[in-house]
């Protein structure tokens, strides 16, 4: 069996999750809820200094491997493969909105020892690609708690598992460790490497939680995004539902909305923001912003996601200037952008 990680070996694991790791059955369509304490542990942020750190941090790592991969299924639907992660005794599934596709739609889900049951796709939040699936086949399953990625910190420790070129008959889920390098409402990015076939798949913290879900594959190895498990809390009574919403404009996130027409394409160059076009006339035109520059900053803001630019611009009324700061060439250029929108 192979295994992908910075510098450890997860163990090896079979059957289900112990109770201690598994959650009541929600009463539907109410989002599941981990266990509170009266303080939550601290975010694990420590680099290890000596080899003994490094292997409390393997060992922790294997422990949270061992109980959570029982949960961690490969998805075969409309041709394509992709990874998913169960959260309730009954069968919902986490994944990626563009992995989960159009509502109704029968798949088939692959666990670790190769077991395949019948599922079928729910809703699907495209603009921030969360997307969520149900097994059709009675029984209790194996599943995991899910998180709170409000509270996620820079450096945090974190375990990425999935099924990278699709599901491999006889090799367990493969496990990459790595950190976070930025969160935010809309996104989590980590240098955990993904490829093909990861996306959909969970990532975790060290106390074994769901904190977000595969999503887009960065140019770069720092740059992978995983959409918010919080998303998935806050909008689970749709997911289940059914209900598709959002428009999804390639790896940078949605489209912007009529009543704010920036007039530009984005794509992701070596983990920066860059403009593939602009629309004559349109805000970033009179903005003098142009095409190749990379978007640093909006409003002092770092940004990394087309998402976060609206975010921050949706904020502002309309007449106010905001300053955008590109690299054009060597170049940094603090440029305004005023505000405009329609109706």
């Amino acid at each position: 069996m192979r295994f992908r990680s910075l510098f450890l070996v997860p163990a090896l694991c079979g059957g289900l999750l112990t109770s201690a790791w598994a959650q009541d059955k929600p009463a539907q369509p109410a989002a599941p809820t981990s266990a509170k304490t009266d303080k939550a542990p601290e975010p694990f942020t420590k680099v290890p200094a000596t080899v003994q750190e490094m292997r409390d941090l393997q060992k922790r790592v294997q422990e949270v491997y061992k109980k959570v991969t029982p949960a961690v299924v490969g998805i075969q639907i409309g041709g394509a493969s992709g990874s998913g992660v169960i959260v309730t005794e009954d069968g919902y599934v986490l994944t990626a909105g563009h992995v989960s596709g159009k509502p109704d739609t029968e798949c088939t889900l692959i666990f670790p020892d190769g077991k395949r049951v019948k599922a079928k796709s729910l809703g699907a939040n495209k603009g921030i690609d969360s997307g969520m699936m149900k097994i059709t086949e009675s029984g209790k399953w194996p599943h995991v708690p899910m998180g709170d990625s409000k509270d996620l910190k820079k450096g945090q420790w974190t375990v990425a598992i999935g099924h990278p070129g699709g599901y491999v008959p006889g090799r367990s889920p493969v496990l990459r460790l790595g950190r976070i390098q930025n969160a935010t409402d809309n996104l989590i990015q980590t240098d955990c490497t993904l490829v093909g076939g990861d996306s959909g798949g969970p990532l975790f913290d060290l106390e074994g939680k769901v904190i977000g879900i595969h999503s887009r594959i960065g140019p770069s190895i720092a740059f992978n995004i995983h959409v918010p498990v919080s998303t998935y809390t806050e909008t689970w009574e749709d997911l289940v539902a059914g209900k598709s919403w959002g428009d999804m404009l390639g790896s940078t996130g949605p489209r912007v909305p009529a009543k704010l027409e920036l007039g530009a394409r984005f794509e992701l160059s070596g983990g920066v923001l860059k403009i593939a076009e602009v629309k004559s006339g349109s805000l970033f035109d009179k903005a003098g912003i142009k095409v190749k520059d990379l978007i640093m900053k909006v409003d002092g803001q770092p940004v990394v996601s087309k998402d976060e630019i609206e975010k921050i611009l949706k904020k502002k009324k309309s007449g106010e200037e905001v300053v955008v700061e590109v690299d054009r060439g060597a170049e940094r250029l603090s440029l305004k952008l005023s505000m405009k929108t329609n109706g």
